[in-house]
C-alpha cells in the first residue's frame, strides 16, 4: 500500500473530496491494511476522526456535491475563501451546520422509518453477501482519507453527505441507519463509496448477533430469499466489518 499525504492547499484545490482529504492510500490496498492504518491515525491524533472512500471514489465524491446541494442541509456562504485556511475554516463551518441539521431538525428519522424505502431487489442481497464475504471487492484502487473534526462517529456521515438520487438513502436515512448499527450492534462508521457504506466493531458478532442483526436488515431491505440472509448470517458471525448498499442497484459496484 503506497501512502501520499495531502497538503492543505491541494486538498482544497484539488481533492480529490475536498478540504478534509488527509490522504491517499495507493497500489490498490485491501481493507485489511485500510483499516490497520485508520486505526493508527485515530491513536496518533485523537482529535480527529477518519472517514475513508470504498468503491468508486470518484463518483462518490460527484454524487456527494450534489447531494450537499439539498436544501434541508445546504450552507452557501457569500464570498469565496482567500486562502486555504479560509477554505478550511468554511468547510467546517458547512460541517457543523449540516451535523445540527442531523442532530435536531424536524427531518432526523428513526431506524423504522427505513423499511422498504430501499429500491432493491435479491441480486442486491446476494451482493451483501458477497461483498461481506470479499470485501475487498469495493475497495477503490485509491482511497482517499479524510480528517474530520467530530467527536462521535456516526457524524462522519455530515463531512460526506451522500445519496442523491430520489430512490437513493439520502444522508437523513444513511445516519437512521448509522445510529441503529452503532446503538444496537456496535458497529462504527468508517468509509462510504459511490454505493456502499462500511462499519467495523472489536470483534465478530456472535452467531445470536449476527443473526439479529440479519433479522433487522431484512426488515429494512424487504428482498432476498431465507437462504442469502441465513449465509449472510454465518459470514457476519466471522467478521468484525459490515459492509451494506445505500443506492439503488449497489450491486451493480460489484467486479
Amino acid at each position: 500500500m503506497k501512502i501520499n499525504s495531502i497538503s492543505l492547499d491541494k486538498a482544497v484545490s484539488d481533492g480529490p473530496i475536498d478540504a478534509f482529504s488527509h490522504l491517499l492510500l495507493g497500489d490498490s490496498p485491501s481493507l485489511a491494511e485500510v483499516l490497520e492504518y485508520l486505526a493508527s491515525l485515530r491513536t496518533a491524533d485523537p482529535r480527529y476522526r477518519y472517514l475513508c472512500t470504498l468503491d468508486d471514489a470518484g463518483q462518490c465524491r460527484y454524487t456527494s456535491m450534489h447531494a450537499s446541494d439539498d436544501a434541508r442541509i445546504a450552507l452557501y456562504e457569500d464570498e469565496d475563501p482567500a486562502t486555504p485556511e479560509d477554505a478550511l475554516a468554511a468547510r467546517e463551518r458547512s460541517l457543523a451546520h449540516v451535523i445540527a441539521q442531523l442532530e435536531h431538525s424536524s427531518h432526523r428519522l428513526e431506524w423504522s422509518a427505513l423499511a422498504g424505502t430501499l429500491m432493491c431487489n435479491d441480486a442486491d442481497i446476494k451482493a451483501l453477501v458477497a461483498a461481506n464475504a470479499t470485501p475487498d471487492l469495493i475497495v477503490d484502487d485509491v482511497v482517499c482519507v479524510q480528517q474530520v473534526p467530530v467527536d462521535r462517529d456516526d457524524l462522519l456521515i455530515a463531512a460526506l453527505p451522500n445519496g442523491y438520487f430520489s430512490a437513493d438513502w439520502d444522508i437523513f436515512q444513511n445516519h437512521a441507519l448509522i445510529r441503529h448499527l452503532q446503538e444496537r450492534y456496535d458497529y462504527r462508521l468508517f468509509g462510504l463509496g459511490a454505493s456502499w457504506l462500511g462499519f467495523q466493531r472489536d470483534r465478530a458478532p456472535s452467531p445470536a448477533e449476527a443473526n439479529a442483526l440479519v433479522v433487522d436488515l431484512q426488515r429494512v431491505y424487504a428482498a432476498g430469499t431465507d437462504d442469502t440472509w441465513s449465509q449472510l448470517a454465518t459470514t457476519l458471525a466471522t467478521r468484525t466489518t459490515l459492509l451494506l448498499g445505500y443506492t439503488e442497484g449497489f450491486s451493480e459496484q460489484l467486479p
